[in-house]
């Protein structure tokens, strides 16, 4: 089992989470792309740009923190977080 968190934080407090689950056989990359657009989707927004510091975060320690610089549109909170909670 594949489990994703994703968060949207504003001024320290939690307006919004979900769990994205896949039971599927693809790469861990592939789900958390996939658990990433189905999170996005929940919340409406549109999927955030990868940057250097996502991706590096993220191999570290899977999780990171999607701020406005990651937006092509204006965003109403701080951040996103993803966070893998769950991995076989």
């Amino acid at each position: 089992m594949f489990r994703l968190w994703g968060k949207i934080w504003k001024d320290n407090h939690l307006l919004k989470d979900t769990v994205y689950e896949e039971d599927g056989f693809d790469t861990r990359t592939h789900k958390v792309f996939k658990g990433l657009e189905k999170i996005c989707y929940e919340f409406d927004l549109a999927k955030p740009i990868w940057l250097d510091k996502n991706i590096k975060e993220f191999k570290r320690l899977s999780k990171t923190n999607f701020s406005k610089d990651s937006f092509i549109e204006d965003i109403d909170f701080d951040f996103l977080e993803i966070h893998v909670i769950e991995e076989d």
